[in-house]
């Protein structure tokens, strides 16, 4: 199955996999991603059947077809290991990837899941719906079962842009991924998860409770819970707070952690190894105090890409002198894809506003740099 997917994030950051609900595609996560992008290369996907990957034959499909399905298109990227967040469905595709394939992942989400969702008489009944009078016919009540009373009462236009997305569905791949959650039943198996795994619930989800939610941690091994004001679709509901717990399972829960993770797919783990080894107690401090405020404050938010963020720091480091410094980020520069054309840009613009002594000097460093690499 080819897979329909966009990747975005610096070449050097860690790649985080999203997989989407029954009937959404992967737009769903949008909302999540510039947060997400200092730290991670975010991959996004839509399940067969949905969005952009519908199949040619939808009649039946798996949870382990599913599973495979992104198996594939990491090894089509070329990704050896990931991280994974998925919803609903895409928590079905989790288990099953925890279980089978635990050596290609670092952590993994299950959201708004369980270990068997539903039953055959609930599930056989929407393909039939749906069948007949399409997905029309069930969008109200999918809204409810996906969003507070709350929610959908403040947020009408994002209620209406995910109602919307619904609608988009193919039928046939809908129906067919309906089977595949039916079919799929992981309950006597998750004593086998061998991925650091964490269950994100929502306490009004009528879909998947907090006593799945729960079942789910105390079978998985050393599994862990958070539980969100929120209804089916805790992502759309709750962007911000879902993004804290994700990177505080990720990453880390302190500055400093998440920091230190952002330090390493700027500079390159040689480099912050070298750092650390040399910490001695009179400089402790200042490296604690550099990860946790330029790293963990300032190279974390969301506004400038990390790609900017290189262009700028090097432009500013050729005005101010800094030879040492914008050797570093000249490297650093390529761990967040830069490229030597932009560098030489960057080194002729300051030629105009910094002067052409230090863009001479600039040259020569960046050349140095090249050559080491």
């Amino acid at each position: 199955m080819k897979s329909h997917y966009k990747i975005q994030g610096t070449p050097n950051s860690p790649v985080l996999i999203f997989s989407n609900s029954l009937g959404s595609d992967m737009s769903m996560w949008d909302e999540l991603v510039p947060a997400l992008l200092p730290y991670f290369r975010v991959l996004q996907y839509d399940t067969r059947g949905h969005g952009g990957s519908i199949s040619p034959n939808p009649s039946s499909v798996t949870i382990a077809d599913l599973a495979q399905d992104v198996i594939e298109l990491m090894d089509e990227l070329g990704i050896e290991t990931a991280y994974f967040c998925g919803l609903s469905m895409g928590g079905l595709i989790g288990q099953h990837l925890g279980i089978h394939f635990p050596t290609r992942f670092k952590k993994i989400v299950i959201s708004n899941t369980a270990a068997k969702i539903g039953n055959d008489q609930r599930w056989n009944d929407r393909i039939a719906t749906i069948t007949a009078q399409g997905l029309v016919s069930i969008v109200e009540d999918t809204m409810e079962r996906w969003f507070t009373e709350n929610f959908r009462a403040k947020n009408p236009v994002r209620v209406a842009e995910t109602r919307a997305m619904f609608l988009r569905s193919d039928v046939a791949g809908y129906a067919a991924c309906c089977g595949a959650v039916r079919d799929a039943d992981f309950r006597e198996s998750l004593g086998e998860v061998a991925v650091p795994m964490m269950v994100i619930a929502g306490d009004e989800d009528p879909v998947t409770n907090v006593e799945h939610a729960e079942f789910l941690q105390q079978q998985i091994p050393n599994g862990v819970i958070k539980v969100l004001h929120a209804r089916h679709l805790a992502s759309t509901e709750l962007p911000k707070e879902y993004v804290e717990v994700l990177l505080d399972f990720f990453v880390g829960t302190s500055t400093y952690e998440q920091g230190m993770h952002v330090r390493r797919t700027v500079l390159g783990n040689a480099h912050v190894d070298r750092a650390t080894a040399n910490i001695r107690p009179f400089t402790a401090d200042f490296q604690e105090f550099i990860t946790k405020y330029a790293w963990g404050e300032i190279w974390t938010r969301p506004a400038l890409s990390k790609h900017n963020k290189s262009l700028i720091t090097m432009a500013m480091l050729i005005a101010l002198n800094r030879p040492a410094e914008f050797k570093m980020h000249v490297r650093a520069a390529f761990n967040n894809g830069v490229t030597e054309d932009e560098i030489k840009e960057v080194i002729m613009q300051s030629a105009l506003y910094c002067g052409l002594p230090a863009a001479n000097d600039a040259f020569h460093l960046a050349l140095e740099v090249f050559a080491q690499l």
